[in-house]
């Protein structure tokens, strides 16, 4: 079916301020001019509280807990047990409503190629055909229904492409019905709207039919995955009324209480007996392994008396004692290539903990560092050209290392590039060069299931203004090709972040080839692009860091100095506030939350230690010496960002922070000697 050419799009602000509008309405809407007889309240109707009536679990369901929230699994072997007769919900008479939504929240295993798996299916007695039914298939949404309206019936269905939930991850749906319209939104993103030929039925009948809760009422088909939610709500849109939250994957409407986060109050002495306790196991001791023979096992670390909980792969922390940092100490003095410019941290899977410096010499060029019996070692050197950043990322089951260079190569020619993990050979090769210009930085990110890569172009020569580039991954060639320039002046960094269904993405400008007294921009992906979204005054921006303490949003700059060729020069060029903005909704824009002294900062990095919540700034040059002290910030509420602990660096250029099950660390890069050093936060 092909969908509603869409109309013209709104102004960025504008459209924000309608779905902000619609959010905060809380209300629902129908559409269409039909009626509608209530076969039932206009009330959430639960499906999957009427299979698990006061909390007794059907055969061939279990409770599990994942990521902290709990579903049913189901099993293929009696798929009829997993039905109920539709007359517990239509209780005033036999037909289903003509107008709705229905609500799921469910975590999708991975989906073979060609198979499909049924979330719910509504089926008559007497016929295998389904009624109406919702189906997953790789990277598709099915919704099925029975229009009576043709001689003999006739089953339609309604297709929702690129819809990806098969990443482990908890995902809501509301798929919203009315006549020929069918909407979908995914955890409350900018929904995918379809108009069919065939409209709903407005007389579907449900006699003697019955609901089944992921299956088709046989053993294939059935739905592998945990099911949280899965609600029907007759006559309206259940959009405004789901998304009201920031953790727009887990919005409930209504949730079976089972699956709640507090289990039922047990009568008097009797033991609660749900699957998902009494198949626990619970190991004490040191940190066993993890595979998917331990998954859904627990482990209890007593000394540092946290629970963890095995997904398959990695402990996860479930309930831990909360710490607060206390003090930090030096941990580990890593000696590099070279100066380093910048540094990325990051895990491969089944490998282990990496690092990579990106030095300024050539030969040797950069290096990347492992973990290895509590210390990073060198594991592998590349050749880089002045290197200043390096970004890991990841399209599938393929892992890439891009590295932005600043200068030419042996043969005059200027490229970043970007490696592939071979699993092979154990190491990273070059995989694609792209043409660069004095490049700074690399951000990748996913918008609706499309992965981009984009460049951060310094300057051409002497010429600062500039356009930097956004890459999009083809999948059919298996490279990135250019997809949108945007103009910058001598900028520095890219920062993507999303803030519930947009995706933004922020610049740091920073000099124009007169002044570093210049704009930086915040853009956001609107049909198929990203568009302006706001201007902020920035001095020498050379980075950008958003963050998020509970519901509130910040974006932080680092602001590395202020010079204008037409003005009187200042008693300190590098002695000047960096600033943190705050998201502000009614004004549709970031605004100044705090101003912190810094002395050329050139990066920020945000953590959390326990309940509470850091800025740690990089310092780099005070006027007179690149001896200075970077500073840890400690979030105060009301008072915001406190200095709490001063730590001396040498032209300090990054900021890193890390984890392992031995603690956490902060590892900062030195732009001015070669050496960079760990640092172990120590905790109370």
């Amino acid at each position: 079916m092909d969908p509603l050419r869409p109309a013209p799009p709104m102004s960025a602000p504008l459209l924000l301020w309608v779905i902000l509008l619609r959010w905060a309405s809380g209300g629902g809407f129908i559409r269409g001019g039909r009626t509608w007889q209530h076969c039932t309240d206009l009330r959430p109707l639960d499906i999957l509280s009427e299979v698990v009536p006061a909390g007794a679990l059907a055969r061939g369901m279990r409770v599990f807990q994942v990521q902290g929230l709990r579903g049913f699994q189901l099993a293929a072997s009696r798929p009829r047990a997993l039905g109920f007769p539709a007359s517990r919900l239509f209780i005033h008479c036999d037909r289903f409503p003509e107008e709705f939504s229905i609500i799921v929240t469910l975590r999708v295993l991975g989906v073979p190629a060609k198979r499909n798996e049924y979330i719910f299916t509504l089926m008559a007695e007497e016929s295998p055909g389904v009624l109406v039914g919702l189906r997953y298939a790789p990277d598709k949404l099915h919704f099925l229904f029975w229009s009576q309206e043709r001689a003999g019936g006739w089953q339609t269905r309604v297709t929702f492409p690129n819809v990806s939930l098969s990443d482990g991850q908890w995902h809501t749906l509301v798929l919203a019905v009315s006549g020929q319209s069918f909407s979908l939104t995914v955890d409350c993103s900018i929904p995918k709207d379809v108009v069919v030929e065939t409209p709903f039925p407005g007389s579907l009948s449900v006699r003697r039919a019955s609901f089944y809760l992921g299956n088709r009422r046989r053993r294939k088909g059935v739905f592998t995955g945990l099911l949280r939610q899965l609600v029907l709500l007759p006559g309206a849109d259940a959009t405004p009324r789901i998304c009201t939250t920031m953790n727009f994957k887990v919005a409930t409407l209504s949730v079976p209480t089972v699956l709640q986060d507090v289990p039922m109050k047990p009568a008097s002495n009797e033991v609660l007996k749900y699957p998902y306790e009494t198949d626990t196991k619970v190991t004490l001791g040191s940190r066993p392994r993890c595979t998917k023979q331990e998954k859904a096992q627990f482990w209890f670390n007593a000394s540092r008396r946290g629970l963890y909980l095995c997904n398959g792969s990695a402990w996860v922390s479930m309930l831990e004692v909360k710490h607060r940092l206390d003090y930090v100490e030096e941990y580990q003095n890593l000696v590099t290539n070279s100066e380093t410019m910048g540094v990325e941290v990051f895990t491969i899977p089944k490998v282990g903990l990496f690092a990579a410096t990106a030095n300024r010499i050539t030969p040797p060029g950069s290096a990347i560092y492992k973990w290895t019996d509590g210390k990073f070692v060198p594991y592998q050197n590349i050749r880089t050209y002045q290197a200043q950043s390096w970004k890991y990322f990841t399209i599938g089951k393929k892992i890439f290392l891009a590295v932005a260079n600043f200068e030419q190569n042996e043969r005059g020619q200027e490229f970043s590039v970007i490696y592939k993990w071979s699993r092979r050979k154990a190491k990273f090769i070059t995989y694609q060069r792209i043409t660069t210009h004095s490049a700074r930085d690399w951000e990748a990110f996913v918008i609706e299931g499309e992965a981009f890569l984009a460049v951060v172009n310094h300057r051409e020569g002497n010429n600062h203004n500039i356009d930097s580039v956004i890459y999009r991954w083809n999948p059919r060639t298996g490279l990135f090709e250019t997809n949108q320039t945007i103009p910058t002046s001598g900028a520095y960094d890219w920062e993507f972040f999303t803030i519930g269904p947009y995706s933004f993405l922020a610049v740091a400008n920073t000099f124009n080839g007169t002044s570093t007294k210049i704009y930086s921009h915040i853009y956001i992906w609107l049909s198929g692009s990203f568009q302006l979204f706001q201007s902020i005054l920035t001095f020498g921006a050379a980075d950008w860091e958003v963050f998020h303490i509970g519901d509130r949003v910040f974006l932080a700059v680092a602001n590395s100095h202020s010079y204008d060729s037409g003005m009187p020069a200042p008693s300190n060029f590098y002695a000047i506030n960096s600033s943190i903005y705050e998201l502000n909704i009614t004004a549709q824009m970031f605004v100044k939350f705090q101003d912190l002294l810094t002395y050329s900062a050139l990066d920020w990095e945000f953590f959390s230690v326990g309940d509470d919540s850091f800025l740690v700034v990089a310092n780099s040059f005070d006027g007179f010496t690149f001896s200075v002290n970077s500073i840890i910030y400690r979030w105060q509420g009301y008072e915001g960002f406190v200095a709490a602990h001063h730590l001396p660096t040498v032209g300090c250029r990054d900021w890193e922070v890390f984890h392992t099950a031995e603690g956490s660390y902060l590892l900062y890069s030195s732009a001015k000697e070669p050496l960079s050093k760990v640092l172990k936060l120590k905790t109370t």
